[in-house]
């Protein structure tokens, strides 16, 4: 054997292997021939003793190199095949998500509550048809009610502005209550047609907000014959789009006061008398009672329970008033002192350049509201100070004083408020109209 080919002739040993496993087992004796082939030469044109071995080993070799190109492209095939099938399943799952759900909304978010879904201020209610239609007619007997109050207004001024006004809008009124149980009627027969939900209920709201307005308007004639201070605001609906806003923001405060006569019989939890949110901290100053929990004062989202037992129906005078040093509070209902306590965000300021909101929690900046912590009932004379009143001025406020002192920091008197979404001004005076 030439010296330098020891690849080359274990290569030919190994295939005269292959070639003799291939070949089965049918033989006696066997001889194993070695033969040395140059390294630049054909190993397949090499020749042993014995006759045409070598043209048997090189139609093995072939017949080997075609079986792995075959199973080569089978596996191409069954990968392509399962990158096929592996895209139609994951089509056929998110079908079966969607119809699964078919009214869940392709994004959203979530609130500081959890449990329940977050709307955005401003947005509509998409609550079901017939809860819809049920709202409707709370605004509407809410309009009614509002106009059977001009009613006796213009007879004591007698008017005939006045009146004409008011039978323009008893006449939309109607029109709108025929409207409403026409709807009902179509639920009831199954014609409702969803695809025109829309755009019935938006003509009704276009409607109802112009006779919100024009209400408004007619009842300026009372307004200008009342203090700035004496009027109530009230929030008939649990909704996330009826609210006020103070127009003013709150200073840096190391110190504060916040009183209000107060009214609700709402269930379960009247809601958000008050939010005052900042950038980066929604929850800066918030008065909440939400569900079947009591009222809470939180400051920069630390929270106090307070005792107060107001859900009655009733007119309550209220007041909270809190120091930063040690975070002492005090609580105060119909002017005497029912609780108190210390550790509430102590050496925490109340920052500035906020939004102050009355009817509604913020989960953001001015909005973020949620139906399900909006406030039901009524509610006048919010003032703020930026100190601690004493227990008698306390009591000056709850008992109708001529000592009695306005806020410093935010005074109650309609120049100061904005309202929003269907919520309505009526004469108060406190002390003379409670219960």
């Amino acid at each position: 054997m030439a010296a330098g080919a020891p690849g080359s002739l274990l290569l030919l040993l190994l295939l005269s292997l292959l070639w003799l496993r291939g070949r089965g087992q049918g033989f006696g004796q066997t001889r194993f021939i070695c033969t040395s082939v140059p390294l630049d030469g054909d190993m397949c044109a090499a020749t042993a003793p014995g006759g045409g071995s070598a043209e048997e080993l090189k139609s093995t070799v072939l017949q080997l190199r075609e079986t792995v190109l075959q199973q080569k492209e089978t596996i191409m095939n069954q990968k392509e095949t399962i990158r096929e099938l592996t895209a139609k399943l994951g089509r056929c799952e998110s079908q079966s998500v969607l119809e699964a759900l078919p009214g869940e909304p392709k994004g959203g978010g979530t609130g500081r509550k959890s449990g329940f879904s977050k709307n955005t201020m401003g947005d509509l209610s998409r609550a079901p048809a017939t809860e819809t239609l049920s709202q409707l007619g709370q605004t509407l007997q809410s309009l009614k009610t509002r106009l059977e109050n001009l009613e006796q207004f213009s007879r004591m001024n007698s008017s005939g502005q006045t009146n004409n006004l008011k039978d323009i809008l008893q006449n939309k009124i109607d029109d709108l209550e025929k409207q409403v149980l026409s709807r009902v009627n179509s639920l009831e027969e199954g014609k409702f047609n969803p695809k025109n939900e829309s755009e019935e209920r938006g003509k009704i709201e276009s409607t109802l907000t112009s006779l919100h307005q024009r209400i408004t308007d007619l009842e300026k004639g009372q307004k200008d014959n009342r203090p700035p201070d004496r009027f109530q605001l009230t929030f008939p609906l649990r909704t996330n789009y009826m609210y006020a806003k103070v127009k003013k923001s709150l200073p840096e405060m190391y110190a504060f006061s916040v009183c209000m006569w107060i009214k609700s019989n709402a269930s379960p939890g009247m809601g958000t008398p008050f939010s005052y949110a900042v950038p980066g901290q929604a929850n800066e100053l918030v008065l909440i009672e939400w569900g079947n929990n009591p009222m809470e004062i939180l400051i920069n989202d630390k929270v106090a329970k307070l005792p107060f037992v107001i859900n009655d129906g009733k007119w309550h005078h209220i007041c909270v008033t809190w120091t930063t040093r040690d975070g002492v509070w005090e609580a105060y209902q119909d002017g005497t002192q029912t609780g108190s306590g210390e550790n509430l965000a102590p050496y925490h300021p109340i920052k500035p350049q906020g939004v102050l909101v009355l009817g509604q929690e913020q989960d953001t900046l001015g909005g973020g509201f949620d139906a399900t912590q909006a406030f039901v009932g009524e509610l006048a004379h919010f003032n703020v100070w930026d100190r601690k009143l004493s227990p008698g001025e306390v009591y000056s406020l709850a008992t109708c004083s001529t000592r009695a002192l306005a806020g410093n920091v935010i005074a109650w008197a309609e120049a100061n408020i904005d309202i929003y979404g269907g919520a309505t001004k009526w004469t108060f005076e406190a002390c003379r109209q409670l219960n």
